[in-house]
């Protein structure tokens, strides 16, 4: 089990590794395996990338983002021109009606509601949105609205887990309620956490998924 001193030195040098994070912006504090980031970003984009990385070092189990985004004066644009470049986005988008999103920006925090038939068009907007100028944060509250078979989607899903993740599937519990995924278990890393679930919203028919899965003791 990585000490908080060495989980520190490594969440420092993943920071580093990150092309779309500048380190030095960036305050790394660590106790009992609780990562904190603060300081100030000039986007969130930066904000967001700082937290992927984070999560990807092994031993991290858990991220308290104390990051604030200061937006500089070139970069700051009005609620109005946020919400009309998003609804732009999803005018244009193949994947996307804009009959089924609704857009608020409040003082740049976007937030979107609404439903989508699968979690890749949820996931293609919210891509989208976190490099707009002037955006400070997202809130994703959009759902994906599916009639399933509890039987199929089981089956689906830990093929899929066999297929594609790290661990043994036998380590994670996937219970079905509707199109609600619920895994717990043990996993040995965040990465490994992430293609875990990135192998259960593969399933095209799984439209919400509950993570109470556990990191083993590293």
């Amino acid at each position: 089990m990585k000490t908080d001193a060495q989980l520190q030195l490594d969440v420092i040098a993943e920071l580093k590794y990150e092309a779309s994070v500048n380190e030095a912006n960036i305050g790394v504090s660590v106790k009992d395996g609780i990562v904190s980031l603060s300081g100030n970003v000039d986007n969130y984009f930066e904000k967001f990338h700082a937290e992927k990385a984070t999560q990807r070092v092994s031993g991290v189990r858990g991220v308290a983002m104390e990051i604030e985004v200061k937006l500089p004066g070139n970069a700051i644009k009005s609620d109005s021109d946020i919400a009309h470049t998003i609804d732009n986005i999803i005018s244009w988008s193949s994947l996307i009606s804009k009959e089924t999103i609704q857009v608020k920006v409040e003082k740049g925090w976007v937030t979107l509601t609404g439903q989508v038939k699968w979690h890749h068009q949820r996931a293609m907007l919210n891509s989208s949105i976190i490099h707009l100028m002037g955006v400070v944060g997202v809130s994703d509250q959009i759902t994906i609205k599916k009639d399933v078979s509890k039987s199929v989607v089981k089956s689906d899903i830990l093929d899929a887990l066999n297929r594609r993740a790290l661990t043994d599937a036998s380590e994670v519990d996937v219970a079905i309620n509707g199109g609600e995924v619920t895994l717990s278990g043990k996993v040995h890393s965040w990465n490994e956490r992430a293609i875990v679930k990135h192998a259960v919203w593969a399933n095209k028919d799984v439209s919400r998924v509950v993570d109470k899965l556990e990191m083993y003791d590293l």
